[in-house]
């Protein structure tokens, strides 16, 4: 039901029955708000506890987790992640759809606090031809222009709130979109840390595989020997061989692996087509460095995920208000301006009762009215919307809380296997350095013709293989770093301003937006 305002003073009985009728759209607004299932979103449970089962870190600045890059001290990878973060698909696919974000809640700002209305222009011409007249008075055919602008807005009146409400939905979508942003900027840095590590162990695997077909080699050649002189029998040549045919496929196999490797980490970081030897790997593995301490309860904060959940609930609650408010009255203004021009035809009297003059007539007007809408018989679905919106609202505290406990186990797990993988490392590394002192002391013994060639060979052969599980448990254990930090909600920094999409990079900040985002 609806009430023009503009014609109460004329109409008392309808002003009367307008009244009465608002008092009671009023009354069943007020009671079926109260007869809701739920009107307010219950509070989700984000409880963690006060400190992680697994080792503790290292006290380090809060930088150390903002760019946790930099503390692997290697220029190489910090230069990739800088390239990948400005250059890369998906970092700029990130931008694009925070862009989207930014413009989608400026139009949504405007819908909510500038008046609604627009400008109209109307100009005809028709023209009349005569065709019978009779009776007294004059009437002339001919041309009658008529011009007409006018500008009507209208203007709801926010005495509930409901814009306030609005303004919250619109803010924490824009603030969950910041936060998907962060975390897939996050991510990404992530990825090229991993993809790189791995490249970096394919390299040292594949120098040991060489190595290795290496020692291989020197074994067979050396049953060949013996067999040509009748030593040994010639199956150990086979024998030897068949293991330089493996060692041979192994290193060709990594040499295949690393060239992928390499491509797909000049993909990643937005340099898809340069050539492979624009990237060069290192064969060689840095230890992974100190994670800085952490509390459980910071993941709230330094998650994105985490704090895109939590934007997005606030965005379901603010839904869930504006659903609850549209069952009041809306009260709305309609003011306008109107100007309108008509020339048409007419009879001269001071020529003799000759036609050919024209009458031009121009008027202006305005209005200052108002309208009044209750939503009567539109009250069952209102309910139905506000049941629906509640349970979105819900679905999206329970998203919320899963979040919050994902985050808490990943954290705890990347942690713990960490603390394994660094332990791990410590004892392949005893173990290759001993390795190692086997092979040089058979070196020794073979130079001074203690020791024949076959167990030097075997002795360096054992020591290449206590390195290759050492190489990949130094690439697991860099690798479950890079997931630590990620896992700590590293990558980003949550007390800096909300970040420019590169376009709008020049142009001035959105201050409310930059608030809204925090």
């Amino acid at each position: 039901m609806s009430f023009d305002a503009t014609a109460d003073r004329r109409r008392p009985a309808a002003r009367l029955i307008a009244q009465v009728g608002l008092a009671a759209g009023v009354s069943l607004a007020a009671l079926a708000l109260a007869g809701c299932n739920a009107t307010a979103p219950r509070t989700p449970d984000t409880r963690l506890p006060a400190a992680f089962e697994a080792p503790a870190g290292t006290p380090l600045p809060a930088a150390a987790l903002d760019q946790w890059w930099t503390q692997f001290d290697d220029p190489q990878l910090s230069g990739l992640i800088a390239t990948a973060l400005e250059k890369s698909p998906d970092a700029r696919s990130a931008a694009a759809v925070l862009e989207e974000a930014r413009a989608v809640r400026k139009g949504q700002i405007r819908q909510l606090f500038i008046p609604s209305g627009q400008i109209k222009g109307a100009a005809s011409r028709q023209h009349t031809d005569i065709l019978d007249q009779s009776g007294q008075g004059f009437t002339l055919g001919g041309d009658t222009d008529n011009y007409s602008a006018g500008f009507d807005v209208s203007w709801e009146l926010d005495y509930l709130g409901r814009r306030k409400a609005g303004l919250q939905v619109v803010n924490n979508d824009l603030a969950a979109a910041r936060f998907a942003y962060e975390g897939a900027r996050a991510a990404l840095a992530a990825n090229v840390a991993q993809s790189y590590f791995e490249a970096k162990g394919l390299a040292v695997q594949l120098e040991d595989a060489r190595q290795s077909a290496r020692i291989s080699q020197g074994l067979l050649d050396l049953a060949a020997e013996k067999a040509r002189r009748g030593l040994s029998a010639g199956s150990e040549a086979d024998s030897a061989a068949a293991t330089l045919a493996q060692s041979q496929a192994q290193a060709a196999d990594l040499e295949g692996q690393l060239q992928a490797a390499r491509r797909s980490l000049l993909i990643l970081v937005g340099r898809g087509i340069d050539p492979l030897a624009s990237l060069d790997v290192d064969a060689a593995l840095a230890e992974p460095p100190a994670i800085p301490a952490a509390v459980p309860g910071e993941l709230l904060a330094r998650r994105p995920d985490v704090r895109e959940a939590q934007a997005r609930l606030a965005s379901a609650a603010g839904n869930l208000k504006v659903n609850q408010k549209a069952l009041f009255p809306t009260f709305t203004l309609t003011p306008g301006l109107g100007w309108a021009k008509s020339v048409s035809p007419a009879f001269n009297f001071g020529q003799g009762g000759a036609g050919g003059g024209t009458v031009s007539t121009t008027t202006g007007t305005w209005t200052l009215g108002g309208n009044v809408s209750v939503p009567l018989l539109n009250i069952p679905q209102l309910l139905a919307e506000i049941d629906a919106q509640d349970a979105r609202t819900e679905q999206a505290a329970v998203a919320y809380e899963k979040s919050v406990q994902t985050a808490y186990g990943e954290a705890e797990n990347a942690m713990a296997q960490l603390a394994s993988d660094n332990r791990r490392v410590a004892l392949l590394k005893a173990g290759e350095a001993r390795a190692a002192n086997a092979y040089a002391a058979s070196r020794k013994g073979y130079a001074a013709g203690l020791t024949d060639q076959t167990t030097n060979l075997q002795n360096e052969q054992n020591w290449r293989s206590a390195r290759t599980a050492l190489t990949g448990a130094q690439t697991q254990a860099l690798l479950r770093a890079v997931q630590t930090y990620k896992a700590l909600g590293g990558g980003w920094s949550p007390n800096a301003p909300a970040p420019l999409p590169p376009r709008a990079a020049s142009q001035p900040a959105d201050m409310s937006s930059e608030r809204a985002s925090r």
